[in-house]
């Protein structure tokens, strides 16, 4: 009984050890799937033993013997990955496999009519018989191990690296430790229980001899480790040349790739300087050395000519390869191809030489385009005459400013006022007097606004002027010091005749607070408030002009 468990502890160390320290590749995870299985055997061994009530004794039996069950398929799936052959076996075919296995382990789990084990009259479970479906499971263990015997055997006549090779035979002698010790107990303590001495835990034995022979495997031997196998395949499976060289220059490795192209053999030596100072180049082979060789050293590059058709160009990579405490043990350099790319590059360089021109014609045409459309698009937006925005423009800026300024309750006015009498200086002094004094007005009303505020000519000799964040106290100061500066200035129209002035009558509306806060139809909104300051312009007007009527608030 202890000794099954002590069988379990060790090999669960086996199984955390190997899972810890190794480098997991699909081998590894097919064998720490087959290890699992050996560990369930030793542990429902002992399990059984200790257990007291039959239906505990029944469970860890059956425990063991899928356990059992499965180590079978296991070693098989474990072989084939051996060998090397999984990639000529589909999904299906591995999982089909098992087929065998798992009916053993499901006859293990029902024992229907007691085919698998009963009890005993005298001994209960500890002493218990064995039906059909136990040696039906025995069968499929011994059709596994023929299997798996036959694929490792094919595998080690089929030839292939020596080290392949000693990967074969290790798993043989671990199958072969297994084998006979299990067979010793199936005679002795099953078939020939009567005629023989009892000899527990033989197949216990046996687990733990094979796992222990394959973790010595594993660890020691490395057969297992598939990552120095692949290395060299895919050092010279890449479309790269390679070269690895020592701290004293000596040849460690040149991949096929490379060979053709370069003298160079394992065991040579090498100072990279003459070495590369045989080739054309277009950089200077100073600024490679000098990061070659610096301390610490860092990754050098140059590009060289090696003269083949195929490998005309290469760009040279240079870095280092750094041992215990970041000390430099060698170098690997890489030949990358770049012919098609520097021919690529020195056919573009041809066609931009052509192209330049025609790119340097093209800019100035889209500088002279570009500018077009600046002027085009003020023009569209301001008034030719006075220089400041036209109406469509206002009206524009406006739907979306009053919008934001309503929702979010931010005071604003808005001025719309008209010069007084100015037909009579169109009929006085003439239409080019009249545009002069349009012109000057406008500039006068710029000089007085804010740069925020935005002033249009609204139709003729009215303007409008929008004012954001000004409450009804700062547009009422702002209305008076444009009336004010408007009626200060001067107009010269001709030489010696006296200067011209004008006044101007002016509706002002501030909008403070509104009840609501949605607006639906924005135009609609600011046609409402462009009337209230119109009837508030005609009472200035009204009234005796050059005067300010605030509009009613809305």
């Amino acid at each position: 009984m202890w000794f099954d468990f002590t069988i379990f502890l060790i090999m669960g160390i086996l199984f955390f050890y190997i899972l810890l320290v190794q480098t997991i590749t699909n081998l590894h995870k097919v064998y720490l799937l087959f290890h699992f299985f050996m560990l369930l055997w030793p542990l429902g061994q002992f399990a059984s033993y200790t257990a007291t009530e039959p239906q505990y004794q029944v469970f860890y039996i059956s425990l063991a013997f899928i356990g059992l069950a499965m180590i079978g398929s296991g070693w098989y799936l474990f072989s084939i990955f051996l060998s090397g052959r999984s990639y000529q076996s589909s999904r299906i075919k591995l999982i089909l496999l098992h087929i065998p296995a798992l009916t053993a382990a499901a006859g293990v789990i029902i024992n229907p009519n007691h085919w698998f084990i009963h009890a005993t009259a005298q001994g209960g479970y500890k002493d218990r018989l064995y039906g059909p479906i136990f040696y039906y499971l025995i069968a499929v263990l011994g059709l596994y191990a023929v299997l798996s015997l036959m694929e490792l055997l094919r595998a080690l006549r089929s030839g292939g690296p020596a080290r392949h090779a000693q990967r074969i035979r290790k798993s043989l002698e671990g199958v072969m430790i297994f084998i006979p010790l299990t067979l010793c107990d199936l005679f002795i303590n099953v078939i020939f229980k009567e005629a023989l001495p009892s000899i527990r835990g033989l197949t216990s034995l046996g687990i733990l001899l094979a796992g222990i022979h394959f973790v010595l495997a594993i660890t020691r031997y490395r057969v297992f480790d598939i990552k120095q196998i692949a290395q060299q395949d895919i050092v010279n499976s890449v479309n790269t040349g390679i070269l690895v060289i020592d701290e004293e220059g000596v040849v460690l490795e040149v991949n096929k790739v490379l060979r053709p192209y370069v003298n160079l053999r394992v065991g040579d030596c090498i100072d990279i300087g003459q070495f590369l100072s045989r080739y054309d180049m277009e950089e200077d082979l100073t600024d490679f050395l000098v990061a070659y060789h610096s301390s610490p050293p860092q990754h050098a590059y140059i590009e060289i000519v090696l003269g083949h058709h195929r490998f005309k160009n290469a760009a040279i990579y240079a870095s280092p390869i750094f041992g215990h405490r970041r000390q430099v043990i060698g170098r690997v350099i890489t030949f990358q191809n770049v012919t098609e790319l520097r021919e690529a590059v020195d056919s573009s360089k041809r066609q931009n030489e052509v192209l330049q021109d025609r790119n340097r014609a093209l800019i100035l045409m889209q500088d002279e385009l570009f500018q077009a459309n600046q002027k085009l698009e003020q023009m569209a937006i301001t008034d030719s005459l006075t220089g400041c925005f036209n109406r469509r423009y206002l009206m524009q800026q406006l739907e979306h400013e009053v919008l934001t300024n309503v929702r979010y309750r931010i005071p604003f006015a808005i001025f719309l006022f008209d010069i007084d009498l100015f037909k009579n200086i169109n009929d006085t002094y003439g239409h080019m007097v009249g545009d002069e004094v349009l012109r000057s007005t406008a500039d006068v009303v710029k000089g007085a606004l804010r740069r925020t505020d935005i002033l249009a000519r609204y139709g003729g000799e009215e303007f409008t002027v929008y004012l954001p964040h000004t409450n009804r106290e700062q547009a009422i100061m702002l209305a008076d010091r444009i009336k004010s500066a408007i009626a200060g200035n001067q107009i010269a129209i001709r030489s010696g005749e006296e200067a011209v002035s004008v006044t101007v009558s002016m509706g002002v509306l501030a909008v403070e607070e509104t009840e609501n806060n949605r607006i639906q139809d924005p135009k609609s909104y600011l046609r409402e408030l462009f009337t209230k300051v119109d009837v508030a312009l005609y009472k200035a007007k009204d009234g005796g002009r050059n005067r300010i009527v605030i509009a009613e608030e809305t």
